[in-house]
């Protein structure tokens, strides 16, 4: 845990308790994400099912998710989605 700035371990804390929240809307869809990292203030999720490849993921995230941890995790820097 040495190269684990505090900030971090608080940014990941809070996203995922975020991405809890969000999960049962997504799997309505057979969807779902998770978080793969968290570096610098970056955050890079992971999208699962019908999520990966979807043609209308960058607006559901961007409406639901980005916002979401923007509002509630003023910390985080970026968000990117593999």
């Amino acid at each position: 845990m040495d190269n684990i700035k505090y900030d971090d371990v608080v940014i990941r804390d809070a996203v995922v308790e975020i991405l809890k929240e969000i999960q049962p809307a997504l799997e309505l869809h057979r969807g779902g994400a998770e978080l793969a990292s968290v570096q610098d203030g970056r955050v890079e999720i992971k999208l699962k099912g019908a999520c990966d490849g979807c043609a209308m993921s960058s607006f559901t995230f961007g409406m639901m998710v980005d916002s979401e941890i923007k509002k509630r995790v003023p910390e985080v820097k970026e968000i990117i989605y593999a």
